[in-house]
């Protein structure tokens, strides 16, 4: 049996819950999974500059799918020292590693077997923080990084790669720390970028490798197309880009290269523009209220939606609404 868990639920778990705070540091608490849910736990260690180190150890009583909303997201990298996990787009098993830029999030669905133990290393930073490490003088990343921190309206930027032999050591000391309280964290934090700075040459490298020509044929543009419009009847319930990309006829490196050849953005990235500008109409037209709107057009999050309508318009949806009103 599958359960089905959307993240206000999880949110909602998580809660109840409650906390076991470390006596030597209020900054380092243990949360412990729900009896009837699984067995384990999940630890979080809040650093300097807003990371937050998280180390999760469980095992699920059932299989497990967690359904995450389009939502803002930082600097996430995620390393699997055990157990597989599946999402709509990917899968990911032991020994390997995620590594997430800043940006939009998209509608996601991950999977968990009950069958196996899953142990993780996760680190969540703000794009200010990786500014202050990496910036140049003028505050900016260097040009071959900029791919790393995105605007809230862009997809964020996704990277898979083999835990490598360097990056298993730094997790294995994250793992048996021997240090106890302010000791702890300096430790813990000089080991957070460590691994840092393993990924980021990682991914420099790999993506110097992929530097080649790519291109499009007639067929291939025109499933391009297809998957377009198949984006625009499913505004509300987008397929994931695995599914979007079988029913369009393609693979899904061509339909990710070729539909920003074709349109000059991210598939996720149209739908997201898309759906901003339908929701601007509809607003327009007053028949709906601003909550009824975000739900028409895919927005699961209110406060997500007016953020996103003023980053794309310059204004939030109720002045608009006034705005607009007023003027007529």
């Amino acid at each position: 049996m599958t359960i089905i868990i959307s993240q206000n639920d999880w949110e909602l778990v998580t809660a109840i819950q409650g906390h076991q705070y470390d006596v030597k540091d209020e900054l380092d608490w243990m949360w412990k999974y729900p009896e009837e849910l699984a067995k384990g736990t999940s630890r979080t260690i809040k650093l300097r500059s807003e990371v937050d180190l998280e180390i999760n150890d469980c095992q699920f009583h059932d299989d497990i799918r967690l359904k995450l909303p389009e939502r803002a997201h930082v600097l996430e990298y995620c390393f699997y020292l055990s157990g597989n996990y599946q999402s709509d787009d990917f899968s990911l098993g032991s020994g390997q590693y995620a590594l997430y830029g800043s940006g939009t999030a998209p509608f996601e669905a991950f999977e968990t077997k009950s069958s196996e133990r899953c142990v993780e290393v996760n680190v969540h930073l703000p794009p200010e923080t990786l500014l202050s490490f990496l910036g140049d003088s003028t505050g900016q990343l260097p040009s071959e990084l900029a791919h790393l921190i995105r605007d809230a309206g862009e997809l964020y930027y996704t990277t898979v790669g083999a835990i490598t032999p360097a990056m298993q050591v730094i997790l294995q000391q994250i793992l048996h720390c021997p240090y106890q309280g302010t000791t702890k964290r300096i430790y813990l934090e000089s080991k957070v970028f460590e691994l840092m700075s393993l990924l980021v040459e990682a991914d420099l490298t790999e993506r110097e490798g992929k530097k080649d020509i790519f291109k499009l044929n007639n067929h291939d543009i025109e499933r391009i197309h297809h998957a377009k419009e198949i984006l625009l009847q499913r505004l509300d319930n987008p397929p994931s880009l695995i599914e979007l990309a079988r029913i369009a006829g393609l693979n899904d490196c061509t339909l990710k290269r070729g539909f920003r050849q074709c349109f000059g953005t991210t598939v996720f990235g149209y739908l997201h523009d898309y759906r901003l500008e339908k929701a601007q109409q509809l607003l327009l037209i007053g028949d709906m209220s601003i909550a009824e709107v975000a739900s028409s057009v895919g927005f699961a999050s209110r406060s997500y939606f007016a953020t996103a309508f003023r980053k794309k318009f310059g204004i939030n949806p109720k002045q608009y609404l006034i705005n607009w009103k007023n003027s007529a």
